[in-house]
């Protein structure tokens, strides 16, 4: 398989509503297929599924083998850089989009009313520094989200969302 498949098959690997809330949820916690079905409310088998899936295209990582009831359970951990490398032609990016939708209506209706939070929507034309300088905060801020991710319902932590997507438009449509 090529570098350009592997990464295609990356980008496929999350254009799937279930698979964005497992690496979101891997993001905080290294969990195994029971357990992560447990806190998603999906059979053990479905899971499992997806996220031998998404350790295929290379988002998950095994973090630990540990011994349950006489068999082994493989632990997953996603990696939050992956996602730097992977890409897709448009119709990929389309479908990764309409998941994020999904899974964005699927959050809002989770919202916790009166507490801050922060949205915006643009399609604006800015220089190039101050569309460096967008990426370079938007990274900093999933950087700090990541790196502060914790196990679900730790004591001491609030549950949020983000939903971030950048992407340069073809200026000549």
């Amino acid at each position: 398989m090529t570098n350009h498949d592997e990464r295609l098959r990356g980008l496929r690997a999350i254009a799937h509503p279930l698979r964005l809330r497992i690496l979101s949820l891997l993001t905080g916690a290294a969990m195994s297929a029971a357990e992560a079905a447990r806190e998603l409310g999906e059979t053990q088998a479905n899971v499992s599924y997806h996220l031998r899936k998404l350790h295929e295209a290379g988002l998950l990582r095994i973090a630990e083998e540990v011994s349950i009831r006489g068999g082994q359970a493989k632990r997953y951990r996603h990696d939050p850089d992956s996602g730097e490398r992977i890409t897709g032609d448009g119709e990929d990016h389309v479908m990764l989009a309409a998941a994020l939708g999904d899974e964005l209506r699927r959050r809002t209706a989770l919202r916790q009313l009166g507490a801050p939070g922060a949205m915006t929507d643009a399609e604006v034309w800015v220089s190039p520094e101050a569309w460096q300088a967008a990426l370079h905060h938007v990274r900093q801020v999933s950087e700090l989200l990541h790196e502060g991710a914790k196990p679900p319902r730790t004591p001491g932590t609030v549950r949020v969302s983000a939903t971030i997507s950048l992407f340069e438009l073809d200026s000549r449509r």
